[in-house]
């Protein structure tokens, strides 16, 4: 897969970028969605958000693309130093990427990043999705980045394996075949 740091960061922009709209997708319209219509009385979850004027994001209501945003620079930023980096020393630590079937391997780096990331940026959602409007409370914000965990670390999981990083994949195969198919030839 990625060889050098360019190709790196690809891999990981592409990923960031898909993962970032499924995760606010699956928070926003599958978690918050019924709630937000409830309160709100409106038919659809866009409009319960736009009802509410947007989500609320540092005790202030923000709209979704502002969301997106925040969520894309910081999630690309603690991929790029802490995730990938990490994940891929976690996974040589347990295989040996030489002998060890490609599929795999890939998977032992999909497990240890959504391991990695899933805890971290669930408590920098934890910070950022605060009720800030009622006071702080660290307690309160340790059992919001437990439940934000316990309910985003099954979807990171199933979907970072079997969703977003074969797109991912097929995508960078996609964006780098002539470097690929050099490196093959190089190898051979």
């Amino acid at each position: 897969m990625p060889q050098s740091k360019f190709q790196k960061s690809i891999y990981a922009l592409l990923t960031v970028i898909i993962t970032v709209h499924a995760y606010v997708f699956y928070s926003l319209y599958v978690l918050h969605g019924p709630d937000f219509m409830q309160w709100t009385g409106a038919s659809s979850v866009l409009a319960a958000i736009n009802k509410m004027g947007g989500v609320m994001m540092f005790g202030t209501n923000l709209p979704i693309w502002a969301l997106v945003a925040v969520e894309f620079v910081l999630a690309y930023t603690l991929e790029m130093t802490i995730g990938s980096p990490l994940s891929f020393k976690l996974a040589c630590r347990r295989f040996d990427p030489r002998s060890t079937h490609p599929v795999l391997f890939e998977t032992a780096i999909v497990s240890a990043t959504v391991g990695i990331m899933c805890p971290a940026m669930s408590f920098i959602a934890a910070w950022m999705y605060y009720p800030y409007m009622n006071g702080f409370s660290i307690f309160t914000l340790l059992a919001n980045w437990l439940e934000l965990t316990c309910y985003n670390f099954p979807f990171a999981w199933f979907s970072q394996l079997f969703f977003i990083q074969p797109i991912v994949r097929i995508l960078f195969k996609k964006l780098f075949s002539k470097q690929i198919a050099a490196q093959l030839h190089a190898a051979a």
